[in-house]
């Protein structure tokens, strides 16, 4: 079982002025798929807030996987990637260029996301959409195969799945 850390950037949100609905999505497919979710926030799109939960869910929660949602857009206000890139110790694009090829075949908007893919020492960071229907469709493209992936990174397994 995997501990899972899921991260709503989202200015309305924060304030409580939006449902999560993203969020509260992510929450439901993870735990359908055997993660425990050890960590839930609602974070503003500031730069300085989002790397200290993304740090705080890694390093002291412990989180094997973190999921963001929202922020990855062209707005102004939209600042995911870039908090999540400062907090990185290795880049992991793969992951977030899947997502967006395969999005690219639902709509042609998804060439305008900015998420990124990251891993901080034993988490691996991925940024999603915020809307809940785009969120739904790439946890459902990706997630079968994170759990290689993260037994990878926690050295339980090899590259080819063999310890």
């Amino acid at each position: 079982m995997f501990y899972a850390s899921i991260i709503t950037v989202s200015d309305k949100g924060s304030k409580g002025e939006r449902t999560d609905e993203s969020g509260m999505l992510i929450s439901e497919i993870l735990k359908e798929n055997g993660y425990h979710i050890n960590n839930y926030c609602i974070v503003p799109d500031e730069i300085e807030e989002i790397k200290r939960v993304l740090i705080d869910s890694c390093d002291n929660k412990k989180s094997d996987l973190v999921l963001t949602t929202g922020g990855t857009g062209f707005s102004p206000r939209d600042n995911t990637p870039e908090a999540t890139m400062e907090v990185m110790t290795k880049n992991a694009p793969g992951i977030a260029e899947a997502i967006r090829s395969y999005s690219m075949g639902i709509t042609k908007r998804a060439m305008l996301s900015r998420g990124a893919s990251v891993i901080r020492n034993q988490s691996l960071i991925i940024n999603l959409p915020g809307s809940p229907k785009a969120v739904r469709e790439a946890l459902e493209y990706i997630l079968a195969d994170l759990d290689h992936g993260l037994k990878i990174l926690k050295s339980m397994e090899g590259e080819c799945g063999k310890k």
